[in-house]
């Protein structure tokens, strides 16, 4: 019988190329999406899909009672992959954006977590499943101009940490995946969150969103970002993760993931700071 695997974010990118590498693969996968005309779509595409939003815990609540229903009860396999970013200077991020932004990236992110841990539980002597956490370079370094984001995953990264040695005396593996540079449509879909939080016009670094951050998020220069590998890059990783017979707390995805996780551990904070503010 198939394994199952509930996955968010399915819509584009990351979770749509996972989504169909899995089914690809043998797995039954339930791909969600936050919006019905998005998980219509990869119905008609072959896919089993019905709406998942984490900043609603009514949507989260009612995706995943339909997960269990479709999966007769079992699920195998949680991949938390839905997150977005809302750009701007750290000192121009309002409370109200981080809160919206933690409310998916990790508030949401936990509830659909400790709910799949509730049912692999019951599987075996000590439970059994594995959960993926999608995380990212920005989970290992800070990077100017994503301080929201950054926050959410360097938050997701600890408290995955945490949750992972918790749960070493069951049969539930607790993995987190970092893409780093991936081709996906984060950078477009954070746009309105930049618009509705970030006053850049009243900002005393307004020069430096002309001259940087408003280039890069209207107008991309259509070339690919130093070290940038395809989605089918990370669905790979992910498969490795789901997998292996002893897996590993971490799978990093790119060579920028392992630099700055190297970085972490052998540099100075002086050089660490000239490294990565070239980002």
């Amino acid at each position: 019988m198939a394994k199952t695997i509930l996955i968010t974010g399915c819509s584009s990118g990351i979770g749509y190329d996972a989504a169909h590498g899995l089914q690809k693969a043998g797995w039954k996968v339930l791909a969600t999406c936050r919006r019905e005309e998005d998980c219509a779509r990869l119905r008609a595409e072959g896919l089993i899909s019905f709406p998942l939003d984490l900043s609603d815990p009514a949507s989260i609540e009612a995706g995943f009672n339909e997960a269990l229903a479709r999966a007769n009860g079992r699920l195998d396999a949680l991949y938390n992959n839905a997150a977005y970013g809302c750009p701007g200077a750290a000192e121009d991020l309002p409370p109200g954006a981080l809160r919206e932004i933690f409310e998916t990236n990790l508030f949401g992110l936990h509830d659909l977590t400790i709910r799949a841990i509730k049912v692999m539980r019951a599987y075996g002597e000590n439970g059994e499943g594995r959960i993926i956490q999608c995380s990212s370079v920005l989970g290992l370094v800070g990077i100017r101009w994503r301080g929201a984001y950054v926050a959410t995953k360097f938050a997701l990264e600890g408290l995955t940490e945490v949750l992972r040695r918790e749960m070493r005396d069951t049969g539930i593996h607790i993995i987190t995946l970092n893409p780093g540079p991936i081709p996906t449509k984060i950078r477009v879909n954070s746009i309105p969150h930049f618009e509705k939080w970030i006053d850049w016009k009243a900002s005393a670094r307004r020069e430096h969103y002309e001259t940087s951050l408003l280039k890069r998020l209207y107008t991309p220069s259509g070339k690919p970002d130093t070290f940038e590998l395809p989605c089918s890059a990370v669905t790979e990783q992910l498969l490795r993760a789901l997998t292996d017979p002893k897996p590993k707390s971490h799978y990093f995805v790119t060579k920028a993931t392992w630099l700055a996780a190297i970085a972490r551990r052998i540099l100075p904070l002086a050089a660490q700071d000239w490294m990565f503010s070239k980002a």
